[in-house]
């Protein structure tokens, strides 16, 4: 397989209007990822080595975000939608070079699995002109029917066209398709268009091929890996399927997750061994979880690292740029930004910590606040290694923190804090003996004089 080359052509150029969205369909995405991507992804999963992404007329957005997911792909434009075979040819080009195999695909089939194209492509090695990939259904009614006939695929029957006893048939046509990269311009150039929509049809060169004495085959993926996505529930069915199936990977691979179907990952997430995840997370993209850490219920983490054997939560929040090192811990209510807690630190409650270094072995008491932001410009805080940080202190940056340093309670620190050194920045406390009873006296009065207006 590795020999062979390939070329992969995802068809993007659908306008999805039952999305009801100004986003185009291959854009939406599962697991943070766009439909478009989860596809070049399988595909580079299977070996196709060049990608080729046709777009319809206007379709500037899929190509920008091409260049993100598949920088190297070449972008194709369907200028007229006259139908699938039409749309491969928009990329004839390259089609031109002479690739031993072409991989057909859709750009709203994000489930499909690489195992899939690989082995369609693995019947291509072994003499296949044209593998089509299909799937089983008990219930087969209003798709397109794949007939075999001693073991070869000689057409592909739509639901409205089928007799009563193909229709009977319960192997139906998923859309995709390898085709041997010697006769693939020659098939696609004889589909005709004498048909009701006056389109050219992919599904044609089955019949085509056939005709000619080439052998034509097909394979079977599973019937989620080629759902189409045409709407939003459809989108969330596919979303519900992927994390199924991320989350039976997570604990295959090692990790505790207490209640799986609470728990949500995007296409990215990395997570380790002895990982315990109780109910309720959510792993937005770029998030990595290292060996043995605990993650509490009702967390919600992007763009951040957790070290080994940390812990957070419950109900916190790591933003990007988050780094949690080993042992470290942020726990219930706390928000971490652009921040690094280093090993054996601790969060642990109603704190927010932004563009700040928090040492190894320092404790940040309750209520603590680094002010990072004056309403146009972020500043770094540096807390050295073993400080204690006084429950509702506000750190104004930009501003160090010595290693070792001691802030009192209720203060507002400004200035730099030396190593070792003890640091108040309140006002001194006054009481007035009596003055409390006298203000409560001022104030309900004044109440019960508005009342009575």
């Amino acid at each position: 397989m590795t020999a062979r080359s390939c070329l992969s052509i995802i068809l993007a150029a659908g306008e999805g209007t039952r999305m009801k969205s100004a986003t185009p369909k291959v854009l939406h995405k599962i697991a943070g990822l766009p439909m478009v991507a989860h596809v070049a992804r399988a595909a580079e999963a299977a070996g196709a080595g060049d990608l080729g992404i046709v777009v319809g007329h206007g379709g500037e957005e899929v190509q920008k975000a091409a260049q993100g997911f598949a920088p190297e792909a070449e972008i194709f434009v369907q200028s007229q939608r006259l139908g699938t075979a039409h749309a491969v040819l928009a990329a004839r080009a390259a089609i031109a070079r002479g690739y031993d195999d072409l991989l057909v695909m859709f750009g709203d089939t994000p489930l499909i699995e690489a195992g899939a194209l690989a082995s369609a492509r693995q019947k291509l090695a072994e003499g296949a002109a044209v593998v089509v990939i299909g799937f089983r259904t008990p219930n087969p009614a209003g798709y397109g029917r794949l007939i075999e006939k001693d073991g070869k695929l000689v057409a592909i029957r739509e639901d409205k066209d089928c007799s009563d006893e193909e229709r009977m048939i319960s192997f139906c046509n998923a859309g995709l398709m390898a085709i041997s990269g010697a006769v693939a311009l020659e098939l696609l150039g004889k589909v005709g268009n004498a048909n009701a929509k006056g389109e050219f049809y992919l599904t044609d060169i089955v019949e085509i091929a056939d005709r000619t004495g080439l052998n034509v085959v097909a394979t079977e993926a599973g019937f989620e890996s080629v759902l189409g996505i045409n709407n939003r529930v459809e989108l969330a069915e596919a979303e519900a399927i992927w994390q199924q199936r991320r989350r039976r990977s997570a604990m295959l691979g090692g990790a505790t997750l207490i209640a799986p179907e609470t728990v949500y990952f995007s296409h990215d997430t990395e997570i380790g061994a002895d990982v315990v995840v109780e109910p309720n997370v959510w792993f937005g993209v770029g998030v990595t979880i290292a060996d043995g850490a605990l993650v509490h219920a009702y967390c919600h983490l992007e763009g951040a690292s957790v070290g080994p054997r940390a812990e957070i939560g419950p109900f916190a929040r790591l933003r990007p740029g988050a780094e949690l090192h080993e042992k470290a811990k942020v726990g219930n209510f706390c928000e971490v930004k652009k921040a690094t807690v280093e090993k054996g630190a601790k969060v642990n409650h109603l704190t927010y910590i932004g563009d700040a270094r928090v040492g190894a072995g320092a404790n940040i008491g309750a209520g603590t606040i680094t002010c990072n932001y004056d309403g146009y410009s972020k500043f770094f805080t540096d807390i050295g290694e073993g400080a204690f940080i006084g429950s509702n202190t506000s750190i104004v940056a930009p501003i160090a923190i010595g290693a070792r340093s001691y802030i009192a309670s209720g203060s507002v620190i400004t200035d730099e804090v030396p190593e070792d050194a003890l640091a108040f920045g309140r006002a001194r406390q006054k009481t007035l003996p009596g003055k409390g009873k006298e203000l409560r006296e001022r104030f309900a009065s004044a109440a019960a004089a508005k009342k009575a207006k």
